[in-house]
């Protein structure tokens, strides 16, 4: 018996000014009335993959059970295949552009079953557009995939090692010095850096700034970092992140996301401190 799916996650950089969403709701909705739709997001930055790609990783644990619609596609129209993804033994099924966007949340629940190329027409919209797959090809597979089409006559099976990867940077250590990168900034201003609790050197920390340093704690509450003061903490995710209270950790200390981090140890230093460089990206 194929797998009937009730819900729907739903990821894009479509933002809520727009119909887009409401458009491919109504997709979701006219192909399966059964089914529910949770939005995750559609407020990834417009075409950024990578910002897309770290929201659904994050996310992906904790989905229901079913299928999640993905949707940051700067390549739409183009040869960039597009894939519905299986995961585990049929709970699940990604569905989006191979830009990147889906393999680390598929990596994060135990790698691909298998991989189709969504090739199938009767399973699309009929529409001449070529800029829209978000409604004239994910929204319909995803939909038929709940009304109980199995995933294999959507299209091709491909090869699941030739999944497109993210392009997520790797935080490393070079003469003693740790090298991270501002992967994400939320809506309160934490700064999310690529690196966990394991990565951080002993000792008091700094956070450095060109000229400017500031001292940080490492705490398990935001109400223990210090007022006027910053902390580093484990988010939700499980990586680091500097955050201030109740203020903007990222206003405080003028940072973005893919700014550059250098932790250096400096224990044998006065104060046994270890300052954390963070250098703003050059602009063109």
């Amino acid at each position: 018996m194929p797998n009937r799916y009730n819900t729907i996650s739903f990821l894009s950089d479509f933002g809520i000014k727009d119909e887009f969403v409401g458009v491919v709701h109504s997709v979701f909705r006219s192909i399966a009335p059964q089914v529910e739709v949770i939005d995750i997001t559609h407020g990834i930055p417009a075409h950024d993959v990578k910002a897309g790609s770290l929201a659904l990783a994050r996310s992906v644990e904790y989905l229901c059970p079913g299928i999640v619609v993905a949707v940051v596609d700067p390549g739409v129209g183009t040869d960039r295949k597009r894939i519905a993804v299986e995961v585990g033994e049929g709970e699940s099924i990604l569905i989006g552009p191979d830009n990147g966007l889906l393999a680390p949340a598929v990596a994060m629940v135990g790698g691909p079953k298998r991989v189709i190329e969504l090739t199938n027409t009767d399973f699309h919209l009929d529409s001449s557009s070529t800029t829209f797959d978000g409604r004239d090809v994910f929204a319909p597979a995803a939909a038929h995939l709940a009304n109980g089409v199995v995933i294999t006559e959507l299209g091709e099976s491909i090869d699941p090692s030739g999944l497109v990867p993210a392009i997520i940077p790797v935080s490393y250590i070079d003469e003693g010095t740790l090298h991270a990168e501002v992967l994400w900034i939320d809506q309160y201003g934490n700064i999310q850096l690529n690196i966990g609790f394991e990565d951080l050197p002993e000792g008091q920390l700094q956070v450095k700034i060109e000229e400017q340093i500031h001292s940080v704690d490492r705490v398990t509450t935001f109400d223990q970092i210090p007022e006027s003061g910053f902390g580093l903490i484990v988010d939700s995710s499980g990586l680091i992140e500097i955050a201030a209270l109740r203020s903007s950790a990222a206003k405080e200390l003028r940072t973005s996301t893919g700014d550059s981090i250098q932790i250096i140890n400096t224990s044998n230093e006065s104060n046994s401190s270890t300052p954390v460089s963070i250098q703003p990206k050059k602009e063109n």
